[in-house]
Order: C-alpha cells, then sequence, then structure tokens
C-alpha cells in the first residue's frame, strides 16, 4: 500500500468508522467484518467472546501468532430515562461528554436506533442555575449532561431503548474528511487498525506460522474479547495494533512513522520482540518511532500483564486528539500493515 493508495485506505476506514460498535454491541461492524473476510477467501469466525478473527495458515502450522486491532468504541451508556424524553446516560470507557460537544448521538435501542440531542443546557443564565458553573469554574461532567429524545416512555420501551443502552456520536457526525495525507473522525480508535487487519487479510498469504488476525471486542472496557482468546489459543507472541497519543510529554513527532512502545500503564513490552519488529523496520527502511507511555493500555500489555501471553508488543501510529475527534497520517498507518506484513513472512529462530 503505497501513497497511490491512501484512499483506499481512507475509504476503507470510513467505511468502517461508519458501523457503530460500542463496546459489547457490535454486531453492526461484525457483519461488515465477517462479509470482508469471507469475501477474500480466508477462514474466520465470531468467537463466544465477540472477537471476529481470521487465521491465515503458516508454514509451520505448530506455531502461531495474533495480530489484534480492538473494533469496539468508546461512548456512552444509558443509566436511566426520565419524563418528557430526557435519558441520563454515563460513560463507556475513557469517552468525556465535553469532547463530543452538544449535537446528535444515536440511541441504539434492542429494536430502533433513536437520534437524541446530548445536551448541557443553555448558556444564558445567571449562578442560580447549575450550568452557569461550567461555563467558568469546573469541567463538564456526564453527571451534568442528559440526552433530549423528545419521545414519549411509551416510546423508547417500544424502540428498545432502556437502562444498559449503548449511545455513540451520531453517524452523520462520524464521518471522516481528509486532510492532504491525514485522516480526521471520531473513532480512529482502533477503526483503523481494524482496517489494516483488512490489509494483511487481503496481502498475507503464506506467513512463516500460523497467524490470527483478531478483531477484538471490548476492549475499551477492559480487553475482553483478547483475554478470552489469549487464554483458549495458544501463542507465541501477540502484536496489538494502536493509536499513539501525541502530547508534549512524549517525544513522538507527528507525520508517517509507526511508534513502538517499550512500556504502557499496565506494563512492559517484550524486548526481544520488539527488537524482531526494530530489525525487520530497519531492513524495509521504515521509520520507527519508539516510547513509553503512561495513561494507556493495549490488548497486548493487559495480555501480557495477566499472564496469558509469553511476549507481546504494541505497534501504533500518531494520533492527536485521542478518544476524541482524532487525526492520523495515513502514511503511519499503512507503514504499519507494511512492517507486520513483514514481520509474518521472516521466520525467526526464538
Amino acid at each position: 500500500m503505497d501513497l497511490f493508495n491512501y484512499d483506499r485506505l481512507f475509504n476503507t476506514i470510513e467505511e468502517l468508522v461508519l458501523h457503530h460498535s460500542p463496546s459489547g454491541v457490535e454486531a453492526e461492524i461484525d457483519r461488515l467484518l465477517m462479509a470482508r473476510f469471507n469475501a477474500l477467501g480466508v477462514k474466520a469466525w465470531l468467537d463466544a467472546a465477540g472477537n471476529a478473527i481470521a487465521l491465515i495458515p503458516g508454514k509451520d502450522s505448530t506455531r502461531a501468532i495474533a495480530i489484534t486491532a480492538h473494533k469496539d468504541e468508546i461512548g456512552a451508556i444509558v443509566k436511566s430515562i426520565e419524563s418528557f424524553g430526557r435519558v441520563q446516560v454515563r460513560k463507556l470507557g475513557g469517552a468525556f461528554p465535553w469532547v463530543y460537544g452538544e449535537g446528535v448521538v444515536d440511541l441504539l435501542g434492542d429494536n430502533q436506533t433513536i437520534s437524541g440531542i446530548l445536551s448541557f443546557g443553555s448558556r444564558h443564565v445567571s449562578h442560580e442555575s447549575p450550568q452557569k458553573a461550567h461555563q467558568e469554574e469546573k469541567p463538564l461532567r456526564w453527571e451534568d449532561a442528559w440526552v433530549e429524545t423528545k419521545c414519549t416512555a411509551q416510546e423508547l420501551e417500544a424502540a428498545g431503548i432502556r437502562p444498559g443502552t449503548r449511545v455513540v456520536v451520531g453517524k452523520h457526525r462520524k464521518r471522516p474528511i481528509r486532510l492532504k495525507d491525514y485522516i480526521a473522525s471520531y473513532t480512529l480508535d482502533n477503526k483503523a487498525s481494524v482496517a489494516i487487519l483488512l490489509e494483511l487479510a487481503q496481502n498475507l498469504k503464506q506467513p512463516a506460522i500460523d497467524t490470527y488476525l483478531v478483531a477484538s471486542a471490548k476492549e475499551e472496557v477492559g480487553a475482553i474479547g483478547a483475554l478470552y482468546f489469549t487464554q483458549n489459543q495458544r501463542l507465541e507472541a501477540l502484536i496489538a495494533l494502536e493509536i499513539c497519543p501525541l502530547s508534549t510529554e512524549y517525544p513522538i513527532e507527528d507525520g508517517d512513522a509507526p511508534v513502538l512502545l517499550s512500556q504502557d500503564g499496565y506494563g512492559i513490552y517484550d524486548e526481544t520482540l520488539n527488537g524482531n519488529i526494530r530489525m525487520v523496520a530497519k531492513r524495509l527502511g521504515i521509520p520507527l518511532q519508539l516510547a513509553t507511555i503512561s495513561g494507556f493500555g493495549s490488548d497486548a500489555s493487559i495480555a501480557m500483564k495477566f499472564g496469558h501471553v509469553a511476549r507481546a508488543a504494541c505497534l501504533s501510529f500518531p494520533t492527536q486528539n485521542t478518544h476524541g475527534y482524532e487525526i492520523a497520517h495515513l502514511g503511519a498507518i499503512a507503514n504499519c500493515f507494511h512492517l507486520l506484513q513483514a514481520y509474518c513472512e521472516t521466520e525467526f529462530s526464538d
């Protein structure tokens, strides 16, 4: 995938972004992924934890690795339904109401999707109104926001809106835009990484060992899907695909160079595995940035922390506004694909 194919990469990510997949309610994107895997002729299935898995047989089928990219997205979850169609919601994953702003959200009911307006209250008020404090004194919390649907209780019940219903940014607000060689969108974390899995499913023909491509479920709420998969599948290594936050506290530059992590909030990554990835990057001439970060975890670091895999790594692409309206260079995403394809086709002695 070179510069000429950035358009195709953008279009794939756009299609993934526009399929809702809040943690635990991921059927919409599951249908798309299974159709894509089946069209490519690769063996694919959904496991009991909701992971969408494709297997690319290797030259040596006695050994296996996995590459994960979580397919779930952050959002909100319904706590209670009040009178006049007002719905109280709380965070699902690392979501903040001020990031989304007032605007359309979709409530994914059991029977019907209902659109509502994430609301914070009027601004033309004095200190007598509680929302005045959010203009001048304190951050906005989910407890201070609500969703207006203007539906009756009966209409919401008929749609299957209830405590536990997932809430995500309205689909028409999620459509990505192109900024030269960059893509800007909600939920690049982690739909852009899932796009890399699809590229691997299409282009990885005979890896050195069996390679599982895992679009993992419920990562944003504790890497639940990856923990289930790694508990039940013996692996030599697990590589997670992720976004990497751009911030002045980290020595990471924006652009087309991927980032390989040495440590995150859950622990260290495997030095031997990282060394092999660095070796492949050097051979390909792909620039690779190295970093340790906090306030972050991946399928790989969490699975290794709990002893499910012996070796783990996290390959990522620099991203602005993480867990918000994210911006990433298409070249960094493409380079993650190139690097992983070459890594999977390389035979290592360790």
